[in-house]
């Protein structure tokens, strides 16, 4: 089955050589105008990934964004977006979306990026003992991994579910944030490097100047963190991040 897009944008050009382009690369689209529309479309037949334009009359695309969340639905999102600036493209993020793209793009970066966010549906694997950092056996760093369940330092992450707490407390915990925490809790004790991170969590490697991974490292650890208590998430300057307890 082909998998199934729902696009929202107002510029008609763009919103017909998107639409067009996406089905020649062999998606099912739906192309929609504005926000309302595009809220419509999802609650009636949700699509496989989302991919809004930020700037809608109306409802816009971060709006969007915001009233799925808020409902629990965690369809991959992919923004498109003419506003270049950290803070806009950090906007995009804490609303909820899992990744963006800047106007002008190129359709095939556009392509790669929602075979990336598709990708993500699917559950990440442990990076093996021999692979980056530091560490041994799941038994020396005190992992336990089931089919259905990951624990580490204190964690406990519900795969199926896709529920996690820190001892008794419940995290609120959008579909990056999960699946980046997955990824530190399988691997506690190992130091991952940032492009392996990258690699993992969004399928390419944003580069050197990209603040992604920072802006999502630190909303876990406002999160995670808890007074008194250890903090988890650790920074090895010029590496990446390892997840312990000390």
């Amino acid at each position: 089955m082909p998998q199934t897009v729902l696009l929202a944008e107002d510029d008609r050009a763009i919103r017909h050589a998107l639409e067009r382009a996406l089905s020649l690369e062999g998606y099912e689209v739906t192309a929609v105008a504005d926000g309302v529309e595009a809220l419509a479309q999802a609650h009636r037949t949700p699509p496989d990934v989302l991919l809004l334009d930020v700037m809608m009359p109306g409802i816009d695309g971060l709006q969007v964004c915001r009233v799925l969340r808020a409902e629990g639905d965690r369809t991959p999102i992919l923004m498109l977006t003419a506003l270049v600036e950290t803070a806009d493209r950090i906007a995009g993020l804490d609303a909820g979306a899992d990744d963006y793209v800047v106007k002008p793009f190129d359709v095939e970066e556009v392509f790669a990026r929602l075979r990336a966010l598709l990708r993500r549906t699917s559950p990440v694997g442990a990076v093996g003992a021999g692979g980056n950092g530091s560490g041994g056996g799941d038994a020396a760093r005190d992992v336990h991994i089931s089919d259905r369940q990951v624990e580490a330092a204190g964690l406990r992450m519900d795969l199926q579910a896709r529920r996690a707490w820190r001892g008794t407390r419940e995290l609120e915990l959008t579909r990056t944030e999960f699946e980046l925490l997955e990824l530190l809790v399988r691997n506690a004790g190992i130091v991952l490097d940032h492009s392996t991170i990258y690699d993992r969590i969004w399928g390419y490697d944003f580069g050197p100047g990209s603040k992604n991974l920072a802006v999502y490292v630190g909303y876990l650890r406002r999160k995670l963190d808890e007074p008194d208590a250890p903090q988890l998430i650790h920074t090895v300057r010029g590496v990446g991040y390892v997840l312990r307890e000390d």
